[in-house]
This record gives C-alpha cells, sequence and structure tokens, in this order.
C-alpha cells in the first residue's frame, strides 16, 4: 500500500509539472498573440488551426505507438524534454518566423507546440490511465492535480504576463525540468490483473487492430459527440479571453482579473474532480458527456446573452464542473465499450483526433465570424452546435452501464 501510495503522488506529480506548462502557455497564447506577436483576430484563429492540423499528423502514430509500449515511458519522455524548449521557442524564435510570414511561422510553430500540447496531451493522459488501472487508483483523483498546476500556473501566469509576457515561457520551461526529473524518478509498481493481462498481450497488437475499431459505429458516435462539444468547447475558449478583457477599461485590467477568474475555476476543478470518479461510476459514462455537453451548451450560450463581467465571471465558473466530467466520463467510456488494450489509440483517434481535425476548420470559420460578427453572434452559432450534437449523441451513445459483464476483456465491442 505504501508503494501504490508513493506511486499515485508520483503519477499526480506529472500530472501537475504537465499541465502547469500547459495552462501556462495556452491560457496566454491568444493574448500574446495579440499583444506582443501583433495578430488579428483572423490570424490568431490559423495559428490555432495550423497546431490542430499538425496535431492529425502525431496522433495516430502516438496512439499506436503508446499502445504498443504499454507503460514503457519513452514516448512520454520525448514530449517531456520538448517541454524544457518552451522558453527559448517563444522568446528566441517564434515572433522572427511570424512576423518573416504568418502561415509559415504558424506551421513551423504548430509543428513544435501541437507534439507538447494537443497531441501529447493524449500520451500523457492514456499514459497515466493504464497505470492507474494497475495500481489501483482513480485516474480521477491523479487527475486533479492537473486542475491545481491550471489554477497556480494562471495565477501565477497573469502576474508575470503583466509584468513580461516572454517570462510565462521561461516558468514553463523550467516546469518541464521538473516534469523530466519526475519522470526519471516514477515507477509503475501495481500489479493489478487487467494491466499484467494488457502487458502481455502488447506486442499482439496491429493495424488490423486500428482498423478493427475504425470500422465499429460506436467509436463513430463516440467522436460525433467530442466534435460537437469538446471541440466546440476549445474553440470558444481560444479567444475568449479577448471577449472577456474588451469589458474592462484596460487590457492589463482585463488581463489581471481573467487571470484570477481561471485560478478560481481551476481551483474548484480541482475539488470537483474528486467527486466527478464517483459521480460517473453512478450515473454512467453515457450520461457523464451528455451532461457535459448540456453544460458546454449553457456557457456558451450564456456567454453570448449576459455580456457584462460579472455574468460573464459567473458563466466561466461552469467549466469547473466541465472539464472532471469531460476527462473522467471520456476515459471510462472508452475502457468500458472499446478494448482496452487500445485505449490509447481510442482516446488519441476518437478524442483527440476528432476533436483537432474539427478545431482546423472551425477556429479558421470561427475567427473570421469573430471579425465580421462579432463575438456574440458567434457563440451563438457555437452553442447552437453543441446542443444539436448532444441530443443526436443521446441516440447513439452506448449505455456503458448495460454493457454485459461476460463480453471478453479483449475483444473489441461492436455493433
Amino acid at each position: 500500500m505504501k508503494a501504490l501510495k508513493k506511486d499515485f503522488w508520483d503519477f499526480g506529480g506529472l500530472f501537475f509539472f504537465y499541465f502547469f506548462v500547459w495552462a501556462m502557455v495556452l491560457t496566454f497564447l491568444p493574448l500574446w498573440l495579440k499583444d506582443v506577436a501583433h495578430l488579428n483576430a483572423g490570424q490568431s484563429g490559423f495559428v490555432f488551426s495550423s497546431m490542430s492540423l499538425l496535431a492529425l499528423c502525431y496522433q495516430p502514430f502516438f496512439g499506436f505507438m503508446q499502445d504498443k509500449l504499454g507503460f514503457k515511458k519513452n514516448l512520454f519522455a520525448i514530449i517531456a524534454i520538448l517541454l524544457v524548449f518552451m522558453g527559448p521557442f517563444f522568446n528566441y524564435v517564434y515572433i522572427p518566423l511570424l512576423h518573416m510570414n504568418i502561415y509559415f511561422g504558424a506551421i513551423i510553430g504548430s509543428i513544435y507546440l501541437s507534439a507538447c500540447f494537443y497531441a501529447g496531451v493524449g500520451v500523457v493522459e492514456a499514459y497515466i490511465e493504464k497505470v492507474s488501472r494497475t495500481n489501483n487508483f482513480e485516474y480521477g483523483h491523479a487527475r486533479l492535480f492537473g486542475s491545481i498546476a491550471g489554477a497556480t500556473a494562471s495565477f501565477l501566469g497573469g502576474i508575470l504576463y503583466i509584468k513580461s509576457p516572454g517570462s510565462i515561457f521561461w516558468a514553463a520551461s523550467l516546469s518541464g525540468v521538473c516534469l523530466c526529473l519526475l519522470l526519471i524518478k516514477a515507477k509503475v509498481s501495481g500489479t493489478g490483473t487487467q494491466s499484467v493481462q494488457e502487458d502481455s498481450k502488447q506486442s499482439s497488437l496491429n493495424m488490423e487492430s486500428v482498423i478493427s475499431i475504425l470500422k465499429t459505429k460506436k467509436f463513430w458516435y463516440l467522436a460525433l459527440i467530442i466534435i460537437g462539444t469538446a471541440c466546440v468547447y476549445d474553440v470558444f475558449d481560444q479567444q475568449f479571453p479577448n471577449y472577456y478583457s474588451s469589458f474592462f477599461d484596460t487590457k492589463a485590467q482585463g488581463t489581471n482579473y481573467f487571470s484570477k477568474l481561471v485560478s478560481v475555476q481551476t481551483g474548484l476543478e480541482a475539488i470537483l474532480m474528486l467527486f466527478a470518479p464517483y459521480l460517473v461510476n453512478k450515473i454512467g459514462a453515457k450520461k457523464g458527456l451528455l451532461l457535459f455537453g448540456l453544460l458546454t451548451f449553457i456557457r456558451i450560450f450564456g456567454s453570448a446573452t449576459f455580456a457584462n463581467p460579472i455574468a460573464l465571471s459567473g458563466i466561466r465558473l461552469i467549466a469547473a464542473f466541465e472539464m472532471p466530467l469531460l476527462l473522467v466520463s471520456i476515459m471510462k467510456y472508452i475502457t468500458h465499450v472499446f478494448d482496452v488494450r487500445l485505449s490509447a489509440t481510442v482516446y488519441l483517434l476518437g478524442f483527440n483526433f476528432a476533436k483537432q481535425g474539427a478545431v482546423v476548420i472551425l477556429s479558421s470559420i470561427a475567427g473570421n465570424m469573430y471579425s465580421s460578427i462579432g463575438f456574440q453572434d458567434t457563440y451563438y452559432f457555437l452553442s447552437a452546435i453543441v446542443l444539436v450534437i448532444t441530443v443526436i449523441s443521446f441516440f447513439t451513445l452506448t449505455n456503458d452501464k448495460e454493457i454485459s459483464k461476460e463480453v471478453p476483456t479483449y475483444a473489441v465491442k461492436s455493433n
């Protein structure tokens, strides 16, 4: 039990340092692109679209390789090392590239940033989810360290950004160093029966296993709700800091309040992450995903309808309920409905790949809509997408609570 407890803290720490970098960079990237790189809304949309496009190239490879590696940390280690160079990249490389040519700079930057974040996050989360099953701790409980990191990074990032925008990326690099050191220390010491079976069968995985999943309706129904909810969630959040800051007298004031708001939000996420596994176990992963869709609709629609700082701040806090629901529900849905040996592949294809593929298209569309019709009308459009897809998914998603216990663990469950 002592070994398992130590492992839990080690892997929780990996979540902390990884998502500290995530929050430090991605929370303030929209502001940095506007204030420091001097890009307009349409150009910023292209940057995010190119990041998503490059992520599509990584994710199928990353997912299959992580499943083949099983509990080996090779791919995780590559991502951790890349994070160490966040400070030098943003301060010495990215701006010159963007100023030389916006399209060339965005693509080169996306090769690096997509590997670190939009594709890399799937490796980090899928790997620790596998460990949680072998070491018999709840994935959601370890994941709460990511929320704590988000709150910490958002609070510190707001202070650092106001003083010197480039300093947030040096802080990210420092966190990357800590991540590398902890990754060396972290060990998989559990002996769960399920993980032993997984590890012994990893070598049998091949492309036919992946193709067999792509042929099932369940996979595409999962991809649909991810595109219609989690994708729109990301697109909505990309430039929300600029929308929120517009309601304040100065940009600095808006940035300061937003960083504090995100800190409160992610702090609440950490608390709610403790209870999310219990809730999802109680209602089922399908209902968890549907509830996430409903909350996302309310938040986007409310942001368009109640356009003042106090209301926007309150509506933003709904995100504290959304993320724990999504993260716990998607992992439990995948492990209940699909072959657990391919959990990383399904996660990176059905969740990350599907989401980023849609973000590639929707980010540019939303960016142009922000410039042409404004934030509020664009938000009404995005909220309508979420509502329609959530209703459709009520009928198409598999009720994981009713899956027969007699279904073999390593059989791909199909319609």
